[in-house]
């Protein structure tokens, strides 16, 4: 019992105090591509990171070779790194991560592996226009967090704020990737809460280029927000899917288990994934 609240101790005492983390790298043998290299954040509230096979294989069904994936609250490159894998050195992927902590990590892992990945990070968020804005995280070192002040749901239990810069991304991949946007065919957002809004602001990228969409339902969403994102997708004749995605321990695996969803659905579960397919 002892332990117990010296560990609680500890831990609270780490939420609590702002320091700078490095990182290290990691090295995963994967058939077809060999060693890949990942820079591990050292946070002690960051779970350890694998590259995979099966991670790579699912990016694989929706984005093809020499293709464009965009990835919105990219974080340090866990998702950033396989998506490149997948479609290559030819292709791009462009991620998006505003808080400077985590970005210097999402910078490392842009630079590895670049005889096979081409991997742009970006350090602003999506945002409806351009700005500097407040975000919230969870702990002092600002480990997980987002544009938590545009959520209803103002009991989110992330106190520590952190200014960054917001573009809006639509303007933004107009001006600076107009020629690469005809090969987008990924769009994933992960940006706790915040899809509903950057879907929005991109939606005249979605129904010119029609890319298949990689969302999150937040735990903390209300029912209308829950709609509001769905309608965010199916506005555009989007099929919209719960997207059950089993955890193993050599990373993910998508298991097929896709389940329709209907604006009347959307709180078929608290928390979870979602992909939208194009009809």
């Amino acid at each position: 019992m002892l332990d117990f609240f010296k560990k609680r101790k500890a831990k609270k005492a780490i939420k609590s105090t702002f320091k700078e983390y490095g990182h290290k790298i990691k090295q995963f043998d994967i058939d077809e591509y060999g060693r890949v290299e990942y820079a591990q954040w050292l946070h002690p509230f960051e779970g350890p990171k694998s590259v995979t096979k099966s991670q790579v294989n699912f990016y694989k069904e929706f984005a093809e070779e020499g293709q464009m994936i965009i990835d919105i609250g990219a974080h340090t490159g866990d998702t950033t790194v396989p998506m490149a894998l997948a479609v290559g050195q030819k292709g791009i992927v462009l991620g998006l991560e505003p808080n400077p902590y985590v970005y210097k990590i999402l910078e490392e892992n842009s630079k590895l592996n670049q005889e096979i990945t081409n991997i742009v990070p970006l350090p602003f968020a999506a945002t409806i226009e351009d700005g500097e804005f407040v975000f919230n995280y969870s702990d002092a070192s600002f480990c997980n967090g987002g544009f938590l002040s545009q959520i209803k749901n103002r009991k989110h239990k992330h106190n520590y704020e952190l200014k960054v810069e917001g573009r809006d991304l639509q303007k933004f991949l107009n001006e600076n990737y107009a020629d690469r946007l005809s090969q987008l065919s990924l769009l994933k957002v992960d940006a706790e809460g915040y899809d509903k809004d950057i879907l929005n602001g991109l939606s005249n990228l979605i129904s010119t280029y029609r890319p298949n969409i990689m969302a999150e339902c937040y735990k903390r969403l209300t029912k209308e927000e829950r709609e509001e994102l769905y309608d965010a997708m199916a506005k555009h004749g989007y099929t919209v899917y719960m997207n059950d995605i089993h955890y193993l321990s050599d990373g993910f695996v998508d298991t097929a288990k896709r389940v329709k969803l209907t604006k009347d659905t959307m709180s078929i579960k608290k928390h979870f994934e979602i992909i939208a397919i194009p009809n």
